[in-house]
């Protein structure tokens, strides 16, 4: 047992736990990655995002270690597949603080904080300092549902996107004051009615979604955006920025984060060519 232990490791195969092993050996399949399409629309789903700023030294490696520097992110990417998928955003040329910004789902922290525990350890992101890091997860919808707001519900379902293909993203945290959630429940479905009303017309041209963090996090939401249409966008947050709701928000940004939608491949080469 022990010489075919060492003939199937000479082989290439990587011991990940005590039955991995005789499963490889034995021709059983491996899990299977995690389905996209399903963790997205989720509820219970964690989402963790996370900023970064490269450090200027990482331009002092040579080309070839830049170069090389995506092939080990790629490898961390692919080894944890069967438990986070991760997105990436390119920040640089619209945000000070910040070159790239990550975006990483699970149905496990501990398997969010496994990939980002090793994504640090390879030299691009050894050269990464952190400048904002935010959890939520999603949930079912609380306020504008059919039987609560069934108007308002039909509303939202009809506003299916129908843009062209997203090519940027916005993460804004929000956060709310005592007073919001110390109103009664209908009280707050109120306020989110009025809330939903003016968006409905720019959402056929921006996606959202909506991570709740109050707890896990010292914000209580996570609103995130994708849109083709910066224009639409604008006119979006203009709605968003007259609702009377607003007056229970003590945060709303800072930092508001703008990136270009794109592969981790090509925000590490990207940023690998020079400084």
């Amino acid at each position: 047992m022990k010489k075919l232990s060492v003939a199937l490791l000479a082989a290439g195969l990587v011991l990940v736990n005590g039955n991995a092993l005789a499963q490889q050996a034995a021709g059983a399949a491996m899990p299977a990655p995690v389905d996209r399409a399903k963790i997205l629309v989720a509820p219970g789903v964690f989402g963790n995002f996370s900023t970064y700023k490269l450090r200027p030294d990482y331009y002092r490696m040579s080309a070839a270690e830049r170069k090389g520097a995506a092939a080990e992110v790629l490898a961390v990417v692919d080894k944890h597949k069967n438990n986070v998928i991760v997105d990436a955003y390119l920040t640089r040329g619209f945000e000070a603080q910040s070159d790239y910004f990550l975006r990483v789902h699970s149905y496990d922290m501990a398997a969010t904080q496994a990939f980002l525990v090793d994504f640090r350890a390879t030299r691009f992101g050894m050269y990464s300092d952190v400048t904002e890091n935010l959890v939520g997860m999603t949930k079912a919808l609380n306020y504008i549902t059919k039987d609560k707001s069934p108007d308002l519900n039909a509303g939202l379902t009809a506003a299916t996107y129908a843009g062209d293909a997203p090519r940027y993203a916005f993460m804004i945290p929000v956060k709310k004051n005592a007073d919001w959630w110390n109103l009664t429940d209908a009280q707050r479905l109120k306020e989110m009615e009025v809330h939903t009303l003016p968006t409905l017309g720019n959402l056929v041209n921006v996606k959202r979604k909506l991570y709740h963090s109050t707890g896990l996090d010292d914000t209580d939401f996570i609103t995130y955006f994708e849109t083709a249409d910066l224009g639409a966008f604008n006119s979006l947050m203009l709605a968003l920025a007259k609702v009377p709701e607003n007056k229970y928000h003590v945060r709303w940004g800072s930092p508001t984060v703008m990136g270009t939608i794109q592969t981790f491949e090509n925000v590490v080469k990207t940023l690998s060519m020079g400084n």
